[in-house]
């Protein structure tokens, strides 16, 4: 059994590739850990940012600076009386949450964080994802059809239609990123010589990237960065994110197709919502931005640029530490704010702690690739609070313009002109 274990910690391959299913299992069991941690510091952080964007503080009460306060939300949540309506579909009613959030957790099993840190690698690795991603849509029309309320029905309606049309630009803009995979050629017009084979595997994806010496989202310029732009457009709206939030309008739906639920089943829509925004913000990574490769794989290369970038993990966590070092010392001297002044102290020490760890070659040699990867991905997430700070809500018939009248021929286009660049040069 021992054998069994250690011996998949000289493997070069993703545990699902291996076969070794306790390895896969503790993948699975560190993504939902992580994801979950994910959502709690992405609730914290929208909250602030978008405080600091209004000039206000946003949660400042539960704990040092609020950052206990998705914990009080959780807490809260969970003791809270669950209601279900009198004339609701209970099966169905009950069902709905539960699925939302199987499928986007599932999506994960596929995501690359590095060479060899993922569950598994599949050779139809971005059509599993796509097509698990999808079946939120089905969730959230169970939910709104099962409530037996008329504005979670709109609600579901509505998401239906968004979905539907939003993820075929976004199907193009992904076969134009697979497009490329299949163009061997070195440079960001470099198409090789020969017929080339393209690749649906995720990690595959990337190391065509690696390859080609080019992030996709710079190949053949600039075809391949409108193609990320209709994709980051489309996963907005799949995602029901504002400016797109119309399945969930406040202002003319309550609070669209979750308005019945409450307490725990209304926190795993919640708990769902983000974990899809880290899914599709991973897509696009994968396809576009290189995936787990550091800035400038090619160009910046030997033992003193490997070992610079190697240190940007503990670093990282090392300026996070000074920052709330620096919160402490400009705390209120006063015993009101004793416990706070320790607590922010006291998570700075552990950011400290952490940072050390990651300096420690063993470590940070194995933990870069998931550095660079979550590096990324939370850019993305910084976007989405960014646009839902900036940007007024769509109404439903520009929602529909755009996905059908503008970003739909966008993709058409980008598409046969990838093609047709990728055949001439």
């Amino acid at each position: 059994m021992l054998d069994y274990i250690t011996s998949y910690l000289k493997s070069n391959t993703t545990p699902g590739q291996a076969g070794n299913q306790f390895w896969a299992f503790v993948y699975i069991i560190l993504i939902f850990l992580g994801l979950s941690v994910a959502v709690i510091a992405m609730n914290w952080l929208e909250r602030k940012i978008l405080a600091h964007m209004q000039v206000r503080l946003g949660p400042m009460r539960v704990g040092p600076h609020g950052l206990l306060q998705p914990i009080a939300d959780a807490i809260k949540l969970l003791i809270k009386e669950d209601i279900m309506p009198a004339e609701a579909d209970k099966v169905v009613f009950w069902t709905a949450p539960v699925m939302v959030v199987i499928t986007a957790f599932t999506v994960f099993i596929v995501v690359p964080f590095g060479p060899t840190h993922a569950v598994t690698d599949m050779n139809i690795g971005v059509l599993f994802m796509l097509g698990v991603s999808s079946l939120g849509v089905l969730a959230i029309v169970m939910a709104g059809w099962a409530s037996n309320s008329h504005y979670p029905l709109i609600g579901a309606l509505r998401s239906s239609a968004q979905m539907v049309s939003y993820e075929i630009a976004m199907g193009l803009a992904v076969v134009a990123a697979i497009l490329m995979t299949s163009l061997h050629g070195i440079g960001l017009y470099g198409v090789g010589s020969g017929t080339g084979t393209g690749t649906l595997s995720m990690i595959e994806i990337v190391k065509a990237q690696q390859e080609q010496h080019a992030w996709f989202i710079f190949k053949f310029f600039p075809l391949g960065l409108i193609a990320f732009f209709i994709f980051a457009v489309a996963m907005v709206a799949e995602t029901n994110r504002a400016p797109f939030d119309l399945p969930e309008a406040e202002s003319e739906l309550t609070a669209g197709f979750h308005t019945e639920y409450s307490g725990f089943r209304w926190s795993l829509f919640f708990l769902a919502e983000y974990s899809a925004m880290i899914a599709v913000s991973a897509i696009a990574v994968t396809l576009w931005l290189g995936g787990w490769l550091r800035p400038f794989p090619n160009w910046l290369t030997g033992e003193t640029w490997d070992l610079v970038f190697s240190l940007f993990p503990g670093v990282t966590f090392l300026l996070l530490a000074v920052i709330a070092f620096v919160g402490t010392m400009r705390m209120p001297k006063h015993p009101y704010f004793r416990v706070q002044t320790l607590g922010l102290g006291g998570f700075g020490a552990v950011l400290g702690l952490i940072g050390l760890v990651l300096l420690m070659p063993p470590v940070r040699d194995r933990i870069q690739d998931i550095y660079w990867f979550s590096f990324k991905v939370a850019a993305f997430m910084y976007l989405y609070i960014w646009y839902r700070g900036t940007f007024p809500r769509y109404r439903f018939d520009q929602l529909m313009k755009v996905g059908w009248k503008v970003l739909l021929p966008m993709g058409i286009g980008v598409l046969i002109l990838t093609a047709v660049v990728g055949v001439l040069l």
